[in-house]
């Protein structure tokens, strides 16, 4: 039996801060009180200063393997992740195959379970014709159903009407999908090339514009309430696609909405020095669509804040702006940037913990996780509120060796991760624990 006691420690949970003592024993959070005796055997932990927050729960990551190892794998992303206070991560299908059958998705909980630092889930991907393997889904077992509703390439692209109505009917799962209208699109993309013969990075917002996401969102919306289906719409970038998302308590909703913590941060201002660093999809838009994203937040119309982590090498992001791809790796500072937001008084710690730990939780029903309580697994991130990490190119865990933050001096720093009360993180390196980690259950 392996005990940790954890300190004097600020605990941010349920909407309350407050400091108190928190015992591990073996993998679970054994004793929550305000003051602990250690025994002989206790591993201490002096967090008087800190905050000790549950994990994140990052729903949204493309971690590329199999097929695409040289961006990234499950093993130097999850190493990322535990840097940045992510403990479980639910993994998208557009790897190569893409994960479209059930055979595929145990391939990569194969590889997860020999290699992988934090929990782990991984999503089925819709395609036009493959509603026989998202009728087997094991509601339990996979965290859902990706569908990419235009703007992809290959089989995983889901555009006829017939086929999104048999999938929006017949999932037996949580449906999460990337709104953007291929249409409006292609419309703009020609409008741009006819205007000025060539493209860069600056005509990115306005290929992939506010209506390219709204059209597409709207009609995601339409479709589950028409079906009554589990909906989770993912990286809003828009203040018009707001008004489809009602504020309240994400356990009395079964159509949710989630912001990524790039379109939280950066503005289509950032272009002009980030080029196509920052490219990815859906755009970085405009500075008041990102205010109006971080106001839904605060008024709970935007539910869950994710990354959509999504390594390419900086090879190919200096390619020309139509070659280059989009995504951009995030795992690694996600929580720091949020924290930052914290820091400036954008959001209160409450409401961070809540959107990347509670919510996430809530909206897939995690067992077990999600929160800080007595009996849950102690998935848990210590953070230094008041000392700076510098952010380089060169000191990255990612597998890619670079990050859009390069520079920037966050106001926080991650002191400690643990996943399933091993320690995985140390505050300078990922420890090498893969063993540490679990598949997740959904209690649904």
């Amino acid at each position: 039996m392996k005990s940790t006691l954890i300190k004097n420690a600020i605990v941010v949970n349920e909407n309350q801060s407050q400091e108190c003592d928190v015992l591990i024993v073996d993998n679970r959070i054994n004793k929550i009180e305000s003051s602990i005796t250690a025994q002989s055997n206790d591993y201490i932990v002096d967090a008087t200063g800190y905050f000790l927050l549950p994990g994140m729960i990052d729903d949204q990551v493309h971690f590329r393997e199999p097929g695409l190892t040289q961006k990234g794998n499950i093993a130097s992303e999850s190493r990322a992740a535990v840097a940045g206070g992510i403990t479980s991560y639910m993994e998208m299908p557009n790897v190569s195959p893409a994960t479209t059958t059930i055979e595929a998705l145990e391939q990569k909980y194969a590889i997860a379970s020999r290699s992988s630092l934090a929990n782990y889930s991984f999503y089925l991907g819709a395609t036009e014709d493959n509603l026989e393997q998202i009728k087997r889904l094991d509601a339990k077992k996979y965290c859902g159903v990706k569908v990419f509703m235009g703007a992809s390439t290959g089989d995983l692209l889901v555009e006829h009407p017939q086929a999104l109505d048999a999938i929006f009917r017949e999932s037996p799962t949580l449906i999460v999908t990337h709104c953007e209208d291929g249409r409006v699109i292609e419309k703009n993309l020609s409008m741009c090339i006819g205007r000025s013969g060539s493209l860069t990075i600056q005509d990115h917002p306005i290929i992939r514009d506010v209506e390219a996401c709204y059209s597409s969102s709207s009609y995601a919306v339409s479709l589950a309430k028409q079906y009554r289906s589990d909906l989770h719409v993912l990286h809003i970038t828009t203040e018009k696609e707001l008004s489809l998302f009602p504020s309240g308590d994400i356990r009395d909703k079964h159509i949710t909405a989630e912001a990524c913590v790039h379109h939280l941060w950066f503005s289509q201002e950032d272009y002009a020095l980030q080029g196509n660093l920052i490219k990815c999809n859906p755009a970085i838009k405009a500075k008041s669509d990102r205010d109006a994203l971080l106001a839904a937040v605060r008024n709970n119309q935007i539910d869950i804040i994710a990354t959509d982590h999504a390594p390419h090498t900086w090879q190919e992001k200096q390619l020309p702006y139509q070659q280059a791809p989009a995504g951009l790796p995030l795992v690694e500072h996600a929580l720091l940037s949020l924290l930052d937001h914290v820091h400036h008084q954008r959001l209160s710690i409450e409401q961070l913990v809540e959107k990347v730990a509670h919510n996430p939780a809530l909206r897939y029903h995690i067992v077990d996780r999600g929160f800080i309580r007595e009996g849950y697994y102690a998935d848990l991130v210590l953070v230094n509120p008041h000392q700076e990490t510098l952010t380089c190119h060169q000191k990255t865990h990612y597998h890619c060796g670079w990050t859009p933050f390069d520079g920037h001096r966050f106001s926080a720093k991650v002191l400690k991760t643990w996943v399933n009360g091993s320690l995985v993180y140390d505050g300078q390196q990922p420890l090498n624990t893969p063993k540490a980690a679990m598949p997740l259950i959904f209690n649904r």
